[in-house]
C-alpha cells in the first residue's frame, strides 16, 4: 500500500510540475520590441512627459523671478537642455509678452529638478504662463 501512495504521489508530482498547454513562457524578444516602441515615443515627445509646475513673483528692483520644478514622467527616456515657454498675462487675461528659456540639466525618469529664471516683465504682469517647447531625449543603460 505504501507503494502505490508512493507512485501515486510521484505521478501527481510530476504531473503539477508539467507545464501548462495554454500557458505562454516569457519572450525575451517581444519584451525588448515593445520596450525600444516606448523608448522611441517618449524621446520623440518630450512635452508629453514633462510636467513643469511653477511660481512667480516680484523682487526689489521690478524683475519677475519666476520658481518652479520640472517632472520626468517617463518611465525610460531622461531629458536635457529643456527649452520652456513663458507667457506673461495680465489681469484681465491679454497676453502682455513671452520669452524662452532654456533649463541646461538632465531630468532622470520620475524624478524632478528645479529651475529659477528673472524677466524684467511688461508693466501690469498679473500671472505666467509656462509649457515645455522641446528637450532633448536620451535613452540610458
Amino acid at each position: 500500500m505504501k507503494r502505490i501512495t508512493g507512485i501515486l504521489l510521484i505521478i501527481c508530482i510530476a504531473l503539477a510540475c508539467k507545464e501548462k498547454a495554454g500557458e505562454k513562457k516569457f519572450d525575451n524578444n517581444s519584451y525588448e520590441q515593445v520596450k525600444e516602441t516606448l523608448a522611441d515615443k517618449e524621446k520623440n515627445n518630450p512635452a508629453s512627459f514633462l510636467v513643469v509646475n511653477s511660481h512667480d513673483r516680484k523682487n526689489l528692483i521690478g524683475q519677475t523671478v519666476v520658481k518652479g520644478t520640472i517632472l520626468n514622467k517617463a518611465t525610460i527616456s531622461w531629458y536635457k537642455d529643456v527649452e520652456l515657454h513663458l507667457s506673461f498675462y495680465s489681469k484681465t487675461g491679454v497676453k502682455l509678452d513671452e520669452g524662452l528659456e532654456t533649463v541646461y540639466d538632465y531630468v532622470a525618469p520620475g524624478k524632478i529638478i528645479k529651475f529659477k529664471t528673472k524677466y524684467f516683465a511688461p508693466r501690469g504682469t498679473d500671472s505666467v504662463a509656462i509649457k515645455v517647447v522641446k528637450a532633448v531625449g536620451e535613452i540610458r543603460e
